[in-house]
């Protein structure tokens, strides 16, 4: 069976798992598993499994770890995306979605001058963080961080090449700024519907955020966010 599922480390107990409720009734009702089948198992920190099925029911799943390998489908930069708030949550939550899949380790929603939204829903980001996880084949589930400032995530990053998305007409390509990273940790600065205000760019930059821009086209936030971070792990 090629589809993941999701056990927390906490599901583990040597080489024995127990599946999440939810996840058993998949594998049973949906996936029609049998004792003896193979499932691959990720944990969200890293660790990926093979896993026979010992018993299998809806209620409960049980089995044994055959083979463990960590980071699989993991990307080798570290990306860390500071995504403005947008007004409809459904379009935040489409970013956060295919950041996923893409590689992001890292989404932080921002609180800026723009912003019209004041909050994130957590608990429902964390199960689409997952459900992309499974199903894009990643073994670890990127942090999310509560809502920032600009000047609270600039205060406390680690990464060594900082950008910010910013169409004026000091921006450089994107592509052309890229070119000399090489496994560095990076961070992505992206603005809300009315993008970043010009102190707010001004700050970043005094923070060592190079403004960048991706093309002659206007994109939605959520787009740019997408195309920013495909750039980068490409």
């Amino acid at each position: 069976m090629t589809t993941n599922f999701y056990a927390p480390p906490s599901a583990f107990r040597g080489q024995r798992v127990v599946l999440p409720d939810d996840e058993a009734r998949h594998v049973c009702s949906v996936l029609r598993a049998e004792a003896g089948d193979e499932i691959m198992v990720v944990d969200g920190e890293g660790v990926w499994s093979r896993v026979r099925i010992d018993h299998a029911a809806p209620e409960q799943v049980v089995g044994t770890v055959k083979e463990r390998r960590t980071d699989v489908g993991e990307p080798d930069v570290s990306v860390t995306v500071g995504m403005g708030m947008l007004t409809k949550r459904d379009r935040f939550e489409t970013f956060v979605e295919k950041a996923v899949e893409l590689g992001v380790a890292r989404i932080a929603p921002l609180s800026t001058r723009h912003t019209e939204q004041a909050s994130v829903r957590a608990d429902r980001l964390r199960r689409i963080m997952i459900a992309a996880v499974k199903q894009c084949r990643r073994s670890r589930v990127p942090a999310l961080a509560g809502p920032k400032s600009l000047d609270e995530l600039l205060a406390g990053t680690t990464a060594e090449r900082r950008f910010i998305c910013h169409g004026e007409s000091d921006a450089v390509p994107l592509g052309p700024a890229l070119e000399d990273i090489d496994g560095e940790e990076v961070l992505l600065l992206v603005g809300p519907e009315g993008g970043f205000a010009p102190v707010e760019v001004e700050r970043a930059q005094a923070a060592g955020c190079i403004p960048v821009h991706l093309g002659a086209r206007r994109l939605r936030a959520e787009t740019a966010g997408i195309a920013a971070l495909t750039r980068v792990l490409l």
